[in-house]
């Protein structure tokens, strides 16, 4: 014998029919909802051209049967029946005696097309939808009732717009054991659509819980379509329903058939008269108790309701007490909040006095500055010619004093040389060309063009970022800004003796005999660029290169002595009245 499939066998319930109580009712639904009561009447046969008595006598139909006999082609849609122009079949009458009659040329004998919603809108479908939804779901909602008694034991929440509506769990617990022991019941939908103004009945059903038939442990198991109106009951072994046309093969009692056949010899054993007495005893102690609860449950409400008025007190007492609390709790809250307001309300009290103070000062000041600005008005025209005056003299005595400086110094080309000058009669060639003149010359040289730097200088108020230190054929040039390392510096202890190192590091010789020749190189660099920052910054001048020493000293002097106005003359009793000042500040009279 092959083995069985356990998932392949059929499913049975755990409950006999004799069994099923309306305690074991968990959940009612309702299938394919239908709330026209038309029935579904059977068609014997298709509706077609083919039902109507006259269709083969139509000349249409008739060509059609001819053609058959020739050829066979596939059916055509709806938007492919034309209209048949045939113009050879206009025949003569003595032709056509025998054949088929020919098909009229003018009529359009073919039949419409039946695709309704082909040219619709979408418009139109929606509302069709709406229609059809509107006709379909409604609102649903059951009551369970037993019978001799009125009024329901249970009535469902309701389900909006459904056509499968799903409830919740039924609960009967609060009610009486004798009535959950019941196998009959009454079961009453109520449906309200759109189009109605009031719920209706829709289903009205008195059965026996043991007419129910078994469909399954769950409905994802059922693949069968269920009627119009199928109540599917949930009970607690699966789900149950109740076809109208089902027979009940079951009795409703079976024990009264009689004792069942024995087919063995053997004898079965049973429950003893004393387990059964036990049974007995104890069902009747679960009666008792649970006649008591209810019995101790109505004393309880009827307590409850006598003393109603002293509990609502009690309530109401409490919930004061609470609400007293709450305003107290706020109370307070509310005066530390108004303390730290009126704390903050004090402090920028005094914030804008403060304020309002230092306004005060400075509106009186503003009032005495506004009073010296009004009364230096008259003097500030004079001020200002003075200034004006004051600055062309200190412009004008710059342009003398250049003057005589390149007196002093005289700067003159060269014959037959381009860009060759000599100072006081030493030529001082180009930096690219130093060993075009000789050493002593050079030197000389350089050091003129230092003093003539360090003069302007001061004369026109110009600062230089490498100070030169004249000292005729031996003159030097210091570099203060440049990140500069020495071995001296760095092994030495004393700050002083470093300091020191550090400025002759610093310091670089404008003469080529006993010096370092970069060094000596690096110097009268430091010398043009002291030439190139006075043009540059003074006069605003662009220098195009900075290694010609003596063109761009000539042009320096060119720039200071340029004006519209002819050199003011020497002041008579200068050089005393510098002997003056030199002596008042060496404290000799």
């Amino acid at each position: 014998m092959p083995d069985v499939d356990h998932n392949t066998r059929r499913e049975r319930p755990w409950l006999i029919p004799s069994n099923r109580k309306v305690r074991h009712l968990q959940a009612i639904t309702l299938r394919n909802l239908a709330l026209s009561n038309e029935p579904n009447r059977p068609r014997r046969g298709t509706i077609d051209d083919d039902g109507l008595p006259a269709t083969k006598k139509s000349p249409a139909k008739m060509l059609a049967l001819r053609d058959a006999h020739t050829s066979m082609n596939h059916s055509k849609s709806s938007d492919d029946l034309r209209p048949i122009h045939e113009s050879t079949l206009s025949l003569s009458p003595t032709s056509t005696k025998g054949r088929t009659p020919p098909r009229p040329s003018l009529a359009k004998l073919r039949r419409r097309s039946t695709l309704e919603w082909a040219s619709s809108t979408s418009q139109q479908r929606q509302r069709r939808l709406q229609d059809v939804s509107a006709q379909r779901m409604a609102n649903l909602f059951y009551s369970l009732h037993i019978p001799n008694q009125q009024d329901p034991i249970y009535v469902s929440e309701v389900a909006e717009k459904a056509m499968n509506p799903n409830f919740r769990n039924i609960h009967l617990d609060s009610h009486d054991p004798q009535l959950m022991r019941l196998d009959e019941l009454t079961l009453r939908f109520w449906a309200k659509s759109e189009t109605m103004s009031q719920y209706s009945l829709l289903v009205n059903m008195t059965l026996s819980m043991r007419s129910l038939q078994f469909i399954g442990k769950s409905l994802s198991s059922f693949h069968h379509p269920f009627p119009p109106n199928c109540v599917v009951f949930h009970l607690t072994d699966g789900f149950y329903t109740a076809f109208t046309d089902a027979r009940v093969e079951e009795p409703l009692d079976p024990f009264r058939d009689g004792p069942a056949k024995t087919t063995n010899s053997r004898t079965l054993p049973t429950s003893s008269f004393d387990a059964l007495l036990r049974l007995s005893k104890l069902d009747d102690s679960v009666q008792d108790a649970l006649t008591l609860r209810k019995q101790l449950a109505s004393e309880l409400e009827q307590t409850l309701q006598n003393h109603k008025t002293s509990l609502s007190e009690k309530t109401q007492l409490a919930e004061t007490t609470d609400f007293l609390k709450t305003i107290d709790f706020a109370t307070a809250t509310v005066k530390k909040q108004l303390k730290t307001l009126e704390q903050k309300c004090d402090q920028k009290r005094k914030a804008l006095q403060n304020r309002r103070d230092l306004l005060a000062r400075d509106s009186a000041l503003r009032k005495e500055i506004l009073t010296e600005v009004e009364a230096g008005k008259d003097i500030l025209s004079d001020l200002s010619s003075q200034h004006t005056a004051i600055k062309a003299s200190i412009t004008q005595q710059r342009r003398r004093v250049t003057h005589d400086l390149s007196k002093i110094y005289p700067i003159k080309p060269l014959p037959d040389q381009s860009l060759a000058f000599e100072i006081r009669g030493m030529h001082l060639p180009n930096s690219e060309a130093l060993d075009a003149a000789s050493p002593e010359s050079l030197a000389a040289s350089l050091g003129h063009v230092s003093h003539v730097i360090q003069l302007l200088s001061l004369y026109l108020g110009a600062v230089l970022p490498y100070p030169c230190q004249p000292r005729s054929s031996t003159s030097t040039i210091l570099d203060p800004i440049s990140i500069l390392t020495s071995p001296a510096t760095t092994t030495s202890k004393s700050s002083s003796t470093s300091s020191q190192h550090e400025i002759a590091a610093r310091t670089f010789p404008l003469f080529a005999k006993g010096a370092v020749r970069f060094r000596f190189e690096y110097g009268v660099f430091l010398l043009n660029k002291n030439i190139e920052i006075l043009l540059s910054t003074h006069f605003g001048v662009r220098v195009l290169d900075i290694r010609q020493t003596l063109p761009n000293l000539l042009y320096v002097f060119y720039c200071a002595t340029a004006g519209d106005e002819e050199l003011p003359a020497r002041k008579a009793g200068g050089v005393r009245g510098l002997m003056r000042m030199r002596g008042r500040g060496s404290g000799v009279d």
